[in-house]
Parts: C-alpha cells; structure tokens; sequence
C-alpha cells in the first residue's frame, strides 16, 4: 500500500510544479489561510486516487470540507490528507513545501507519506514498519534515532513563516536549554527530528489535523521498534490540534508554557 500512496503522492507533486513558474494566483479561504490553483489540482488527484485503490475508506482533505461529527465519529479508519501543506513557501518559491497523505486508525496515523516536490524526497513512516528516507539520488536510509529527555540541551525546529521568539524562553522554564534554532517549512519539522537533524519540535500555535498527520507518523516511527511517544490525536470533535512539543519522551502541557 505504501508504494502506491507514494506514487501518488508524487504525482501530486508533478501537478504542483506544473504552476511553480508561473506567476502564483492566490485567493484566501475563510479562516484567511491562502489558496492556490496548485493546492486545488494535487487535492483533485490525491483524492480521485485514493477513491480508486480504498472505495472503501472516506478521506478527509483539507480542500474538501469536513464531514460533521455524527458521520466521521464512526468511522476506524479514513484517510487525512493536505495536498499541498505550506502554500506560504510555495508562493515564496523556496522550496519548503509538501503533499501529505496518511491513513488513520484509531485516532492514530498508521501510515504517512510526506513528498517534497522541489527536491524529490520523500519521507514515509509505517506502524511496525519503521521510517525511511528517499533522497534525490533514489537512496533509501532508515531513520532511526532517541527521542530528548529532559533537562538538557537542545536543537529546536522553528518555522519560517510563523516565528515566535518567546519559544526558547518558555522551553528554558521546564528545562530545555536551546542551542540551535533549525528553521524550516510545512510538515518538513516533523521530519527533520525524524531524520535527527533537529531533537524537538515545539509547536506554541495553531495547527490543524491535516497538516500534522502524515509527518507524525513519519515521527513515531523513527525507531527500532514500537513507536515514539506523540501528544496528537485525530479525527477529533474539533480538528485543530492542542500546541504540542514533538520529539520529548514526556507529555508536555504546551498550552501552558
């Protein structure tokens, strides 16, 4: 199943570049996040794919709506998909964005796929599996690395289009000592302390289901076995996720830092 979602996800990926360009239209939706007609053509494929290989599974995109409660509160398994996640960098041109695909069990990502069109990466995460890396060159590494423990010194994953300097101060309260800020774009954060580049994702902001779902489970599952601790849960009453620190073997209350 993996093979097949990424190559999906990859194809989606071809449909994205086909406007990477050009001049980027942008509209704004509702919650005054931007839209691209690249975010529209790698929903429609992504979707339209994945109704072809599980009819059977109901798929939640963030281009699509969300089904009310009463039917998605029934539902085991499902699709989470953001087809183009960081449409900030997108419109920037820097290359810091991504499609994501993940299947859901059990308020659990069980499976994630997460493609970098602009450098041909991809990063995929499978419960009992592990997760691994597919570089530029085709090669396949397996990533494999400790989760942070507290106190201690650490390399912390910032966003690029979201700074917030009262991060560090917060994470030096319940002792986190920041040595390196990493910054980085779209759902690639969770990726960078997957692949060990970073050891903690502190997330003191809005995010929603869809944009988390498939790298955390490229997260959890950057191990020998079983799988790493993550605060996030899925196909909630209300998607938005809680702020959350990614990479801690501990919970961590970040709504109160």
């Amino acid at each position: 199943m993996v093979k097949d979602i990424i190559r999906l996800a990859r194809e989606a990926g071809e449909k994205i570049l086909e406007f990477y360009d050009e001049k980027v239209e942008v509209t704004t939706k509702k919650d005054d996040s931007p839209l691209t007609k690249a975010d529209l053509a790698a929903h429609h494929h992504i979707v339209a794919g994945l109704k072809e290989l599980t009819p059977e599974i109901p798929i939640i995109s963030e281009e699509s709506g969300v089904p009310d409660y009463s039917e998605r509160k029934e539902w085991n398994k499902f699709w989470m998909v953001d087809p183009l996640d960081g449409t900030k960098e997108f419109i920037k041109k820097n290359g810091e964005f991504t499609v994501n695909i993940a299947l859901i069990e059990e308020s659990v990502p069980v499976m994630g796929v997460v493609y970098v069109p602009a450098t041909g990466v991809v990063y995929y995460g499978e419960q009992g599996v592990g997760t691994f890396k597919k570089d530029e060159e085709s090669k396949i590494t397996q990533l494999i690395n400790q989760e942070f423990k507290k106190p201690g010194k650490a390399r912390i994953v910032v966003s690029r289009s979201h700074g917030d300097d009262a991060t560090k101060k917060k994470l030096e309260n319940i002792g986190i000592e920041v040595t390196e800020e990493v910054p980085s774009g779209s759902s690639l954060k969770f990726c960078l302390v997957a692949e060990g580049k970073a050891d903690i994702y502190p997330r003191l902001g809005p995010t929603m289901e869809w944009d988390t779902a498939a790298a955390d489970a490229v997260y959890r599952y950057s191990t020998k076995e079983g799988e790493k601790y993550s605060p996030l849960t899925y196909n909630k009453e209300n998607l938005l996720n809680p702020y959350f620190v990614i990479g801690i073997n501990e919970y961590i209350d970040a709504e109160s830092l």
